[in-house]
This record gives structure tokens, C-alpha cells and sequence, in this order.
């Protein structure tokens, strides 16, 4: 300890990665890399990185042992497979990749390779999340039964300047927002074996809204809509529903149903949060969970803490490969309107002990 970590990609999220990593004792960035090299430089000195270039930059650095991937969505798995043929244990933004094979072949070459593999979302290890995945564990609201997330907008082609990749290969409301909630769903009831889904999309053409661009119009060839019916093999279910097309924008609904009663939990794209627990229709407790200091980066401080135990990261690659089976397995029932099974089978870590944190080093 600390751990050396370098980051590919110097992109905006590398903003708020730095600016947590920074603070964490477990971890120390010493490379950043980008194919923009003025980009990383600048991040670099932003940031007092000791060194920036291209990815190589990180990838040949010695002090590097561990890669965080920053790039987009596309290079996600070849950059993660480069890390892991130079040696490095990786982390990687979501999603793991675009299709399962070469997701697949990732994680088998770093398993060969004795590397660790991790993946975003690391929100979910947040103290919001996992005081309510505690409670449900602790069995507050009984035999667990159901789940229900939602996350419904009107779409990013409202704010964003650039929207076209959120409505191409790779992206859509499942690709794009359904890592945070499948993530929390599995967390808390399991691995998923089978689903449901419906859907489609509102339109076949979109216009940018807003921006230099505004008014000019791009092609959708994805969901944005879908309605999905998970079967977990420990025996409940969970529904969930993913919109860019939605009118009424809510987002941030998951719950926890239970024999007893109901947990409502935060946000899983937030860090904090507040939980609640109903029980014969009232409120039974509120609690407020600030977030402790936690944002991105946590999962790269377990990760560095699992490297010196040995255990698997809690955010793990096999964990983030489930949920990209379910994605696919999404997407794949909508197209053919038949269930689909999920035959991925990850390891479902335990909830995070109360007071676990990036700040202090653990023993």
C-alpha cells in the first residue's frame, strides 16, 4: 500500500475520479493517459499526476498496478484486455464490453493471468445502498419477495448537445442507466436466471434539442423503452422499467419488498441517500445516509484492499458480466418476445460492514 494506479482516459469523468482517488490513502495515481495527449497532460497537472501521454503511458508505467478505464464505452474491453496482457489488474467504467464474447475472453485471460478484474457502477457501494441491502439482509422486512426499479426520462436528446451514442449500439435506457439498478437487484436478491421483457422504441428519429446543433435530426436503433420481468434463482422477482421516452421523468425508484414490509432505497446512481422502511402501509423508520466522503473511485480502493487479502473484488468483473448477460438478455426478449435465459453465475458479495470506508486504510 497505497496501490499505483494509472487511468485511461482523460475524458470528463476523469474529473471526478481524480478528485476522489486523491483522497484515498489505500490508492496513488501515478500515470494518466489519453489519445489526446495535451488532454491527459492537462489532467495530470490539474491533478499532480507524475506522469501523462498516451495509453501506453500507463500501460508500460512500472508503478502501475492496477488500470482504471476511463475510455469510451467501444474500446472498454480491447483496453481492459491490453492492461491485463501488460500485466495489470483492471478496473473499468461500464459496461464491461459491447458483446459477451469479448467480455467473456477478458475476464478468462485476466482469471489466466492471475489478474483481478472490476467494474462499474461503484455507486452501489455506497453507504445509501448498502445500509439498505443490510437492512434487507438483517431481515427487517422478512422473507425477501420482490424488487422494483424504475428509471424513466424523456430522453439525454433534451440536454445533451451530442446524444446520438445514447440511442446507438451500446447505449439506450438498458445499456446506459441499467447497470446501476441490475447491480443493485442482484446485490440484493441474487443472480437473475431468466427474463421477460417488452418494449421498443417511441420513434425511429430523434432531434437534437439542444446545443450549436439544435434541430438536427439522427437515426435510433435501439430500445428505449423496456419492460422487464427478472426471476432470481433464490426465488424472487423483480420488475423494472427503463424509458428515454417517458413524459414524466422519475428516476432513482428502487425497493425491497419483503414478507413484512417494504425497504425503499436510495438512489443506486447516487452515493448517499435516504432508506425507508414501510411496514403495514406506515412508515416503520427513516434514516438519512450521507455519503462519508465516498464518490468514484471506491471500487478501485477495494479492489486494492482485495488485492492484499486475496478475496475478489466486490464490484467484480463476473459480477458486471452478469449484468451485462441480463442487458443482452433484455434487449434479445424484446426482439423476439420470448423469455430468455441468463446462464452467467457470479459470486454476490455480502453488504459492506457499517463504517467501511475509502478515508482510513483497514487493516
Amino acid at each position: 500500500m497505497p496501490v499505483g494506479v494509472g487511468l485511461v482516459g482523460a475524458g470528463n469523468i476523469s474529473t471526478q475520479y481524480l478528485t476522489h482517488l486523491g483522497t484515498y490513502p489505500d490508492v496513488r495515481v501515478v500515470a494518466l493517459g489519453d489519445l489526446d495527449e495535451a488532454r491527459a497532460a492537462g489532467q495530470a497537472k490539474a491533478f499532480g499526476v507524475p506522469a501523462s501521454g498516451g495509453p501506453n503511458a500507463v500501460l508500460d508505467h512500472p508503478d502501475v498496478d492496477l488500470v482504471v478505464n476511463l475510455t469510451i464505452p467501444a474500446a472498454h474491453a480491447e483496453v481492459s484486455t491490453r492492461a491485463v496482457r501488460a500485466g495489470k489488474h483492471v478496473w473499468s467504467e461500464k459496461p464491461l464490453g459491447l458483446d459477451r464474447a469479448s467480455a467473456r475472453a477478458l475476464l478468462d485471460e485476466a482469471a489466466a493471468r492471475g489478474l483481478q478484474v472490476g467494474c462499474a457502477p461503484d455507486t452501489v457501494l455506497g453507504p445509501g445502498l448498502q445500509a439498505a441491502l443490510r437492512s434487507l439482509a438483517d431481515g427487517t422486512v422478512g422473507r425477501p419477495l420482490a424488487g422494483l426499479a424504475i428509471m424513466q426520462n424523456p430522453g439525454p436528446d433534451a440536454w445533451h448537445p451530442s446524444p446520438e451514442f445514447f440511442f446507438s449500439a451500446g447505449g439506450g435506457p438498458v445499456l446506459d442507466m441499467g447497470p446501476y439498478y441490475l447491480t443493485a437487484l442482484v446485490l440484493a436478491f441474487g443472480p437473475v436466471t431468466s427474463v421477460v421483457a417488452a418494449g421498443g422504441r417511441a420513434r425511429d428519429l430523434r432531434t437534437v434539442l439542444a446545443g450549436p446543433r439544435a434541430g438536427a435530426d439522427f437515426p435510433v436503433t435501439v430500445p428505449t423503452t423496456a419492460n422487464v420481468l427478472l426471476r432470481h434463482a433464490s426465488g424472487p422477482s423483480s420488475v423494472a422499467l427503463f424509458s428515454f421516452d417517458s413524459g414524466l421523468a422519475r428516476t432513482g425508484v428502487l425497493e425491497f419488498q419483503g414478507a413484512s414490509g417494504t425497504i425503499v432505497a436510495p438512489d443506486p446512481n447516487r452515493f448517499g441517500g435516504t432508506v425507508i422502511r414501510h411496514v403495514g402501509g406506515t412508515v416503520a423508520d427513516e434514516v438519512e445516509v450521507p455519503d462519508a466522503g465516498t464518490g468514484r473511485g471506491i471500487g478501485v480502493v477495494d479492489m486494492a484492499r482485495s488485492l492484499a487479502t486475496g478475496a475478489p473484488p466486490r464490484a467484480s468483473g463476473e459480477l458486471a458480466y452478469h449484468v451485462l448477460d441480463i442487458m443482452f438478455a433484455i434487449t434479445e426478449s424484446i426482439d423476439s418476445g420470448a423469455p430468455v435465459e441468463v446462464t452467467s453465475v457470479p459470486p454476490v458479495p455480502e453488504p459492506l460492514p457499517s463504517g467501511w470506508s475509502p478515508l482510513v486504510t483497514q487493516p
